[in-house]
């Protein structure tokens, strides 16, 4: 698998490790106060969902979306604000990430969602799963369409959840996965050899399609693994889902030309409304 320093980070050898891995690291990519920071705008934030999600009833499910199997799933996901992260600037102009974006997806890649994923303590294992399903356009030619961008806000250990990657299995197509995406029990010895835990550090930023086979795992830890996630589509392609990106007028015209180029997809507001998270993937949600 494809980990590199930023410093040697061409987008090249970028590109090949995706396309060949599904997944690629640049390590150190940013300072370790950079996470520091993204895990305190975070601690604000999910205090914030997780209280629309008391404020809303019973049944919670408008500041969180659950992504893991029990009633009490322990794992999470929220769309956020871009102008809520101190450090989205410092991320999305990231060269390294730029140039591995410019050659995968084009010139005139587009950014389309901003959100975390959290394993709390007592999170328990995921099934493996893709994102979405292996687009017509991917069947047809082989060309991905979209890019996740992962930014831990933690040093990941073993104990606390760490995600897990398939490499190389980004391109498996079969008509026994459910929706497209989970892979059914049977099959997964298919996969058993090939896991590989990624275990992040404070200032790491990969890269990886959403197509890659995947998993969250256990966190056994008393810590919470916060990951920010980025999604990144090629100008040719639709949005596959609404992730809610908006920004104020005000906060977008300061952006440099450069960054605006990329979110033109961005709905521009005169005010931030709370985000109502509808983002489900039910086959995440079942046991086994």
């Amino acid at each position: 698998m494809t980990d590199v320093p930023t410093a040697d980070a061409g987008a090249g050898t970028l590109s090949e490790g995706i396309y060949r891995d599904g997944i690629v690291a640049l390590k150190g990519a940013l300072p370790t106060e950079w996470a520091d920071q993204m895990l305190a705008d975070f601690e604000t934030l999910y205090a914030e969902a997780e209280q629309a999600d008391r404020a809303s009833g019973p049944h919670g499910g408008n500041g969180r979306v659950p992504r893991g199997p029990g009633a009490d799933a322990r794992r999470y996901y929220f769309a956020v604000h871009p102008q809520r992260l101190r450090g989205f600037q410092d991320l999305v102009t990231h060269r390294g990430l730029d140039a591995v974006c410019r050659e995968v997806l084009g010139e005139d890649y587009q950014f389309v969602e901003v959100g975390f994923d959290v394993a709390l303590p007592g999170a328990v294992r995921q099934p493996l799963h893709r994102d979405f399903p292996v687009p017509d356009e991917t069947k047809a030619t082989g060309r991905l369409s979209s890019l996740a961008v992962n930014a831990t806000c933690v040093d990941v250990t073993p104990e606390m959840g760490p995600l897990e990657i398939v490499p190389g299995s980004q391109f498996d197509d079969d008509a026994e996965f459910d929706q497209g995406m989970r892979v059914p029990p049977p099959l997964y010895d298919r996969y058993s050899d090939r896991v590989q835990p990624r275990l992040a550090k404070r200032g790491d930023v990969s890269v990886r399609t959403g197509l890659t086979i995947h998993r969250g795992t256990p966190n056994t830890s008393s810590q919470a693994r916060p990951v920010l996630i980025v999604g990144v589509m090629g100008n040719d392609f639709p949005t596959f889902a609404d992730h809610d990106l908006t920004m104020t007028r005000d906060y977008f015209e300061a952006l440099p030309d450069q960054l605006k180029a990329h979110l033109r997809r961005c709905e521009i507001s005169d005010g931030l409304d709370r985000i109502v998270q509808d983002y489900v993937l039910d086959f995440l949600l079942e046991e086994g």
